[in-house]
């Protein structure tokens, strides 16, 4: 702001910054003074409240950013959005079937577990196509939910946890809370089912924690067990 106010033989500069206006205070008697002191207190006060209230809405907004989808593999019960420009109608949130199928207007029924965004956003723009010249066609994943794992054993909290989109085996046993004084640390394994067969991968807790064998830190896949003997 560029006002200034006379007072007496004394100006003050209002400035957007507080502590100009400290600096010029001395200067003024002190019936000014005070007025000056109050006057930055309410502009610190109001910069606050502008701030908080900004965040509030930022936060309050309902927009969630996509989720990070470089290299991930989509599963069973993720939430995706499909925009396809133009076309309101075929603007949609979509879950993934248990089946690891889509379903979508005009598209019909396409695979989508297993497959990555930009995999399933090009089939969706092949098929659509067809019918519908010029189109512009975004996938998001809008919600991790089907990348689970399973840690059990003697660990603080075992259960099912959903990551996203992946963690390693040092990473998900810290979120079950890390091992229990009971657990075998060096006989810790990870089952991985691929179809109908099930691999062993071993993990040595005490090697890994001292820096040794960070390849057996392997990052997981959707479905795998972390067993904590």
């Amino acid at each position: 702001m560029k006002n200034v106010k006379k007072c007496g033989v004394a100006r003050i500069r209002l400035s957007l910054y507080p502590t100009e206006m400290i600096h010029t205070a001395h200067r003024l008697p002190v019936r000014w003074q005070t007025l000056l002191l109050l006057l930055i207190g309410c502009m610190s006060t109001l910069s606050t409240d502008v701030f908080a209230q900004s965040t509030a809405v930022l936060a309050q907004s309902g927009t969630t950013p996509p989720v990070a989808t470089r290299g991930y593999l989509l599963q069973p019960g993720d939430i995706l959005e499909i925009l396809v420009w133009k076309e309101e109608d075929l603007t949609k949130e979509v879950l993934i079937r248990p089946d690891g199928g889509i379903s979508f207007p005009l598209a019909g029924d396409l695979k989508a577990s297993g497959r990555t965004v930009e995999e399933l956003r090009a089939e969706l723009t092949s098929r659509l196509a067809r019918l519908i010249p010029d189109l512009d066609v975004t996938v998001l994943l809008k919600e991790v939910k089907g990348n689970k794992i399973y840690v059990i054993g003697q660990v603080t909290k075992p259960g099912e946890f959903v990551v996203n989109p992946q963690v390693d085996v040092m990473q998900a046993l810290t979120m079950a809370g890390g091992v229990t004084a009971f657990a075998a640390l060096s006989d810790i394994f990870v089952l991985r089912r691929s179809g109908e067969q099930q691999t062993r991968l071993t993990f040595d807790f005490t090697a890994v924690a001292k820096g040794r064998d960070l390849q057996q830190n392997i990052m997981l896949q959707s479905g795998d067990v972390v067993v904590v003997p």
